[in-house]
């Protein structure tokens, strides 16, 4: 058997060692250049205070290591880390990385990192393309010492979950005061003034007569457009002191269930906590409906005229879009498709005893779960499983009948 020569390793990793040039005939090693990179979630003090406490731990850190020079503490405050394109500070420590001024990054956590297994890899493989080491403290992890990235994987899935887990207590919170009739999320509305200490409405008589103008002007039979052009003649101001007025502005007021003095709760929902996407909620999630909140602008005489003529000018008109999302899209199988067979409107789903091993999806009339069981006291709740099954049979019908026609 032939004799093999081993021809040893010689090189190090630019990261591991420094970066190497030549002065003079001699080698000399350049000091690593490291970064950091720190975030806090909210603009609590206390959180306030970690992250001025985190910016100087590593500008100590950096400074007593003499192989080290520091490259930038790059920082986000009061900023998600569910979505690194929200993130300023991160994307210009990228930018840096790329433009290759940046070889080792030091960050407390996976988590402080990014709390989305998928962005915590792309950015790994990425750096470690470019032989830039990213060093996770908490899991004493080394992106460029690892041997695969099962463990990584598997630190930053458990790190996505406890931002899951965390939407999930938050969501039922929010729920639980819904059901106690508190406003959540208000972001104010012509006619009315917050009062962020009781969260209480009260009226502002100065815009108020400017909501009442519009409901007037809409029952003795104009338009949105004319109307918004009207109060623009009129200089009449919007909620933001401006005189803009735009026909879905004006269509906004009229469908705004505050005037007569009630109010709807969870009116949009979040799709899941990393994409962040909110939609309208036509059924997906529980709504709460009180009656009489607040003192009203218009009589509910007026309103529910206003209504009713809104509803009948609407009858004939094209399902609007958002993007590329159409207005009655939804997630499940049967949504937008089931009707009421008593009141014509459509049937919502909702989950009976959720949270609980009874849980059981159903559907149900959609008039009667916001406006109550008196407007379609005839409606049942349908079983799922029953939908599910009346559609396959009339699809084996259907197919068994496709069949003949091409026999």
């Amino acid at each position: 058997m032939k004799e093999v020569q081993v021809l040893e390793a010689r090189r190090t990793a630019p990261n591991s060692r420094g970066r190497t040039r030549t002065e003079g005939g001699a080698v000399a090693v350049d000091r690593i250049r490291v970064a950091a990179y720190c975030r806090v979630s909210t603009d609590d003090d206390d959180q306030l205070g970690s992250f001025e406490s985190q910016k100087l731990y590593y500008e100590e850190k950096i400074f007593a290591n003499k192989e080290w020079v520091s490259a930038g503490i790059f920082a986000d405050e009061a900023i998600t880390g569910t979505k690194v394109d929200k993130r300023d500070g991160f994307q210009a420590m990228i930018q840096k990385c790329k433009d290759g001024e940046i070889d080792l990054i030091l960050t407390k956590s996976i988590s402080r990192f990014a709390r989305n297994t998928l962005d915590t890899l792309q950015y790994v493989r990425m750096l470690r393309e470019r032989n830039i080491a990213i060093f996770f403290e908490k899991e004493n992890i080394n992106t460029l010492d690892m041997n695969g990235e099962l463990l990584l994987t598997i630190m930053s899935s458990l790190a996505q979950q406890e931002v899951e887990s965390l939407s999930a207590n938050v969501k039922m919170g929010l729920k639980m005061k819904m059901k106690r009739g508190e406003m959540i999320g208000f972001n104010g509305c012509l006619g009315y003034d917050y009062n962020p200490d009781d969260k209480s409405l009260s009226v502002n008589e100065e815009e108020a007569d400017i909501v009442r103008f519009i409901y007037d002007m809409y029952i003795q039979g104009y338009g949105t457009t004319t109307i918004a052009k009207r109060l623009i003649e009129l200089g009449k101001k919007n909620k933001k002191g401006e005189i803009s007025w735009h026909t879905h502005g004006v269509m906004g007021i009229i469908k705004n269930e505050k005037y007569k003095g009630d109010i709807l709760l969870g009116k949009t929902f979040t799709t899941d906590p990393i994409s962040k996407r909110r939609l309208a909620n036509m059924g997906e999630e529980d709504q709460f409906y009180i009656r009489d909140h607040h003192e009203a602008i218009v009589s509910r005489e007026i309103w529910d005229e206003a209504e009713q003529i809104r509803l009948k000018r609407s009858v004939n008109k094209v399902v609007e879009t958002t993007g590329n999302r159409e207005r009655y899209t939804r997630q499940y199988a049967f949504s937008s498709m089931c009707e009421c067979a008593f009141c014509g409107d459509k049937l919502t789903r909702r989950t009976l005893h959720s949270s609980s091993k009874y849980e059981k999806p159903v559907w149900k009339c959609m008039n009667a779960t916001k406006h109550g069981i008196s407007n379609c006291p005839n409606c049942k709740s349908i079983d799922e499983n029953i939908l599910e099954g009346a559609f396959l049979e009339a699809f084996s019908l259907l197919a068994g009948n496709f069949d003949d026609c091409w026999m």
